[in-house]
């Protein structure tokens, strides 16, 4: 027995085990990548065209390279097929679509064939290394995890993981703040996904769930369960904001979340190089969360408005430039913490505005009612904002108005009703002789004076309407967009017509060979009647 080549088998083995070790894959991983090499190096000897695979014998080590050949009816490839008759030739029971294998003598490596068989074989193990690092990390999104720093470059950080590494970019970190290599870092992993170099693990300091997840590891009723954050909104580096609840009513969230003289959350701070943070009570009452989420500004006044998502946040005149905060900080930090956009007014432009909005409004029922100013102001008092509302509220609403009563409620709505029909009168005419087309004027979702302003901007027919995208529509409408409750719906009630498929050339032209037949059988007819 050739005791040389026993050592080398054993020691290939030995091998794929020391690989699969220090690497942490499976040894059967390592073996597969041997094989490869070695098919390479042999297909090298023998010619790339030849399809030669080599198999590691698991138990002994033996390395036994073949030739595999095709049985096929016809032959594309002399190299790779070979004919079910040739093949029968050495081996009667064979059939199409199985293999001739031929052993192929063991080749001796040589150094450019040893250096191509290493090659494959570190980049078969890097690749099932960076699998099992996947594997690993794929379902660890959103842990925070300690690492230490292997590269810095240009700002972007590698961070060694252990058995992995991940990759923090320059934005992912906070503002003025620099790594260098060795230096130990702590950071969310906010997604872990394969891409064509490989499985990739992205860590962030910048994340609000990073600041989340530190709270949960220094507080422990957030661990528990008793308190839990409901939003959280960063400006990283600078300053941020949370909002806290407890299920628990004896613990306050705030106070647990502070900690001893403030332990707790100073520990935060420190690991955020210094970031201010705003500890917040979360309330299920939207208004109640905004006015908290702008402290430490005080708020005299809040006004929802759902259907755009905004709120009207009145303050003190001199709380303004507190409620917003250093260039907007304060503000747009409550706006991220809250959901809502947020527009912030002092009192005294509150009461310009809505001295401005009432004086419009009256104008407007006196103008279009003919009523004097004190019946207008009424109205407008009692939250009558629009000629709509008074035409068609119920009599029993107008009359409970001080002053009011059945008869007046009457006739003030039929003057409001009058008003509208010859409103809609004068927008009528006025569509004609812009010269819309009906079928433009008749889409759902459109007034008419919508429509006039359409055609007063060349939009005319449904193909123009159609070609419009929706904030297009919303732009051309102006403070008229805000009666259309889906601009897109309008939008594809026009272009319905591009797709109605239902007269058809072929349907029109047996329509007319229909007509032609009933003409023809007419004509037939008539002869025969007068008989």
């Amino acid at each position: 027995m050739d005791t040389t080549a026993l050592s080398s088998r054993t020691e290939l083995l030995q091998v794929a085990d020391a690989v699969a070790r220090e690497k942490s894959i499976e040894r059967e991983e390592v073996l597969e990548a041997m094989e490869q090499a070695i098919s390479k190096a042999g297909r090298a000897k023998y010619g790339a065209e030849h399809d030669i695979r080599a198999e590691i014998d698991r138990r002994t080590g033996e390395v036994r390279l073949k030739r595999y050949r095709e049985v096929t009816d016809e032959i594309e490839n002399e190299i790779t097929q070979i004919t079910v008759a040739d093949a029968r030739a050495s081996q009667p029971e064979i059939e199409a679509g199985q293999h001739i294998i031929d052993d192929l003598p063991p080749i001796d490596l040589g150094r450019i064939a040893a250096q191509t068989a290493k090659q494959v074989i570190v980049q078969k193990v890097r690749e099932a290394e960076r699998q099992r690092q996947f594997r690993e990390y794929k379902d660890r999104a959103g842990e925070v995890v300690n690492g230490i720093v292997k590269r810095n470059e240009f700002g972007n950080v590698t961070i060694e993981l252990g058995r992995a590494e991940a990759m923090m970019r320059r934005d992912e970190s906070l503002p003025r703040e620099s790594f260098r290599t060795g230096d130990r870092v702590r950071a969310y992993i906010y997604d872990v996904r394969e891409e064509q170099r490989g499985p990739q693990i992205f860590v962030s300091r910048s994340h609000p769930q990073f600041m989340a997840k530190l709270f949960a590891q220094e507080v422990p009723e957030i661990y528990d369960g008793i308190i839990e954050i409901k939003s959280v909104a960063r400006d990283p580096g600078s300053r941020a904001k949370i909002g806290v609840i407890s299920h628990d009513s004896s613990i306050d969230p705030v106070g647990a979340c502070v900690g001893m003289r403030g332990s707790r959350v100073q520990a935060v701070v420190s690991e955020l190089q210094g970031e201010k943070i705003d500890i917040i009570p979360w309330s299920s009452d939207t208004a109640t969360f905004v006015v908290n989420a702008l402290a430490p500004a005080e708020v005299t006044k809040v006004v929802l408005d759902e259907e755009d998502g905004r709120i009207e946040v009145v303050v003190p005149d001199e709380q303004l430039s507190l409620a917003i905060g250093r260039r907007g900080q304060n503000v747009r930090l409550a706006s991220m913490l809250t959901g809502w956009d947020i527009d912030i007014m002092t009192e005294e432009e509150e009461s310009i505005r809505r001295q401005e909005e009432m004086r419009q409004r009256s104008e407007l029922f006196i103008a279009a009612l003919d009523v004097d100013d004190v019946i207008a102001h009424l109205l407008v008092a009692e939250g009558f904002g629009s000629l709509e509302q008074v035409a068609f509220v119920p009599v029993a609403e107008l009359a409970g108005i001080e002053g009011f009563d059945d008869e007046v409620a009457e006739e003030l709505r039929a003057r409001a009703r009058n008003y509208l029909t010859e409103l809609d009168r004068k927008n009528e005419a006025r569509r004609r002789e812009l010269g819309v087309s009906d079928e433009l004027a008749a889409l759902p979702g459109l007034t008419p004076l919508a429509v006039v302003k359409l055609g007063e901007s060349e939009i005319k027919t449904l193909d123009d309407l159609g070609d419009l995208a929706s904030d297009e529509l919303v732009e051309m409408l102006g403070d008229l967009a805000s009666g259309i409750a889906d601009p897109d719906a309008v939008i594809m009630a026009a272009r319905a017509h591009w797709f109605d498929d239902e007269k058809t050339p072929a349907a029109d032209s047996e329509a007319a060979g229909g007509e032609a037949a009933q003409n023809d059988a007419g004509q037939g007819e008539g002869p025969a009647a007068g008989i």
